[in-house]
């Protein structure tokens, strides 16, 4: 989010009585879905119910798995449940997709540095100029060959 007047999805700003409206269900059934763990609604400063976008959809999938499927509140709890660490291993091998692409790209990088450094010894070892530090000091020393002037 750009400006702190955007809302995300996530975003709790439906009190209950809409929120029941929008999910096409009463207030005491989203009360009922909260005791049981389906919807966790955040908190007002007051204490009163808020539900974001996120949360209507999930009520409207619960109450879709009930009356469509013939789902049990617990089979729909376990079916959330799986959903969300679906979800969540999704999102952990993209990033570890990406960071194996950056190591790979690192690793190529350095196979081309060690063999070029292992093509100036074997010219140094053939009476060409060797290597010399080109910052002295420094934890590692960079290394550029010597030039014949």
């Amino acid at each position: 989010m750009s400006s702190p007047y955007e809302l995300s999805d996530d975003t709790p700003v439906y009190v209950i009585s809409v929120a029941a409206g929008l999910s096409g269900m009463h207030p005491q059934t989203l009360r009922g879905y909260e005791r049981v763990g389906l919807v966790s609604p955040r908190r007002s400063t007051g204490g009163g119910r808020r539900y974001s976008m996120r949360d209507i959809l999930a009520l409207r999938e619960i109450q879709r798995l009930s009356q469509e499927e013939g789902i049990n509140l617990s089979g729909i709890k376990r079916i959330l449940d799986l959903e969300r660490e679906l979800e969540q291993a999704r999102r952990l091998v993209a990033e570890l997709t990406a960071e194996i692409s950056q190591l790979r790209a690192e690793l190529e990088s350095t196979r081309a540095v060690a063999a070029r450094l292992a093509e100036l010894r074997r010219t140094k070892a053939e009476g060409a100029p060797g290597l010399v530090p080109v910052r002295a000091g420094a934890r590692v020393a960079l290394w550029q060959p010597i030039k014949n002037e």
